[in-house]
């Protein structure tokens, strides 16, 4: 047990579900995860480890655009990494480095910066939510840039980040997706559907078993909203999500969705609901002025908007949204805790995060049973 780090408490997870349970870190990797009593057996003359409190997976974020005054919409490695290291310290681990819409040519320069950030392990990809967006459901992206989907410049993404392009948000109803869609899962490329102004119809062919989408980006926002006579994106992204392996995000900051609609989505489509947190550069900062992309946001409470009142991203991490999941949702702890490490980790293709079992990175979070934070464990090596 020389070189290893043990740790005891109770452990959650997709592949373990412990009360008192032991978690053996070496190097980078996870080791071995046992019950406290079958590792005391096989270590018998090994010290007993102290008991931490929950053991979870480091958390998955695979929707955010910045933190703690730093963006990803940038051009600057340096800013992206402080904000991928902001996220890291309170729990996320793992995140995926989200643009919004601009010209192509910023998207191109800023692709090229996320690529280095990514290299070098800070971030797990890049995640570019537009510019292939519906104008009527523009929310808080730039409706100047916004343009139908073109293959030259999905190509140059594709280039541009070098394997590091992870997810693409496109609206299926403009002309050019189906296209688009496919020479992206051709790359790659997870296929996300989002800022859509489709119908029932439309939204749910582009997902499975027939479509090429496999995640929706922030369900219920950016889209009609949900009607017993006009259902629209909403219900066609639920029945894919409950009937196959499609998984939509749910934005868990308190302030994007209701805390039942919330629950109606993970009692619809258990194990297929990712929380996300859409922050932008605010997230741990002070109400005042922030940008995304091109414009100038407020921050008032907490909450980040537009002047004519639209939301525009959040300002929570991941682990307050796994509180709100379960204090404000509802949601039991081990559904909360899955919708934030092994489902985001699934949709994404992320196949070495989001849970405990042996031979995945030491990514681990240890919480009180209150749910504040005691320790952050990334690829083996402490942060807190």
């Amino acid at each position: 047990m020389t070189d290893s780090t043990v740790l005891r408490g109770r452990v959650i997870s997709a592949a373990h579900l412990l009360d008192d349970g032991i978690v053996t870190v070496r190097g980078e990797r996870i080791e071995e995860v046992l019950p406290f009593d079958v590792w005391r057996a096989r270590h018998p003359r090994v010290a007993e480890p102290q008991y931490r409190g929950l053991l979870l997976p480091g958390l998955v974020d695979i929707h955010v655009h910045g933190g703690g005054g730093y963006r990803f919409d940038t051009e600057s490695p340096a800013e992206a990494e402080a904000a991928a290291r902001f996220h890291h310290a309170r729990g996320t681990t793992t995140v995926l480095a989200s643009l919004v819409t601009g010209s192509a040519a910023t998207m191109l320069a800023q692709v090229t910066a996320l690529r280095k950030v990514a290299a070098a392990g800070f971030v797990a990809g890049i995640h570019a939510e537009g510019p292939f967006l519906s104008p009527a459901r523009h929310g808080a992206q730039d409706p100047r840039h916004l343009r139908e989907p073109d293959l030259d410049l999905v190509d140059r993404m594709i280039a541009a980040a070098e394997g590091h392009l992870r997810v693409v948000t496109l609206a299926p109803e403009l002309p050019g997706y189906r296209e688009a869609a496919r020479r992206l899962r051709e790359a790659g490329v997870v296929v996300a559907l989002g800022h859509s102004d489709a119908d029932y119809a439309v939204f749910r062919a582009a997902l499975p078993p027939d479509g090429d989408a496999t995640l929706v980006t922030h369900l219920a926002n950016a889209m009609p909203p949900l009607h017993h006579r006009a259902p629209g994106p909403v219900a066609a992204a639920l029945h894919a999500a409950a009937t196959t392996s499609a998984v939509v995000e749910v934005i868990g900051d308190g302030v994007h969705i209701d805390p039942g609609f919330a629950a109606l989505a993970f009692a619809a489509a258990p194990e297929r609901v990712a929380l996300v947190t859409d922050a932008i550069q605010a997230a741990g900062m002070p109400d005042g002025r922030y940008r995304l992309g091109e414009r100038e946001i407020a921050v008032r409470a907490g909450v980040a908007g537009l002047p004519d009142g639209c939301l525009a991203g959040s300002t929570a991490t991941l682990l307050e949204c796994l509180r709100w999941a379960v204090r404000g949702a509802g949601l039991p702890l081990r559904a909360a805790v899955l919708a934030a490490t092994s489902v985001p980790a699934r949709a994404a293709g992320l196949r070495e995060v989001g849970d405990l079992r042996a031979d995945r990175l030491a990514d681990l979070v240890i919480l009180d049973d209150d749910l504040e934070l005691h320790g952050v464990l990334r690829h083996g090596q402490w942060l807190t």
